[in-house]
């Protein structure tokens, strides 16, 4: 699942681990979702999402 994470953190000056944080995760796991490695739950893409003021299609890209 390819997503948008990165260029969201960026617009909002969040590191990978100022968003782990915020989402009560790893800083790796943050990372695991950018490079597509992993998929988060729907709760945490949720999270997520909120995190970056964005909806979840916003962030993520279903293929």
């Amino acid at each position: 699942m390819d997503n948008h994470i990165k260029e969201l953190r960026a617009r909002y000056n969040l590191t990978q681990d100022g968003l782990a944080k915020k989402v009560s995760v790893r800083r790796e796991t943050i990372l695991f979702i950018e490079k597509g490695k992993y998929n988060p739950s729907l709760k945490l893409a949720y999270e997520i999402a909120k995190a970056l003021s964005s909806k979840i299609e916003d962030v993520f890209i279903l293929e």
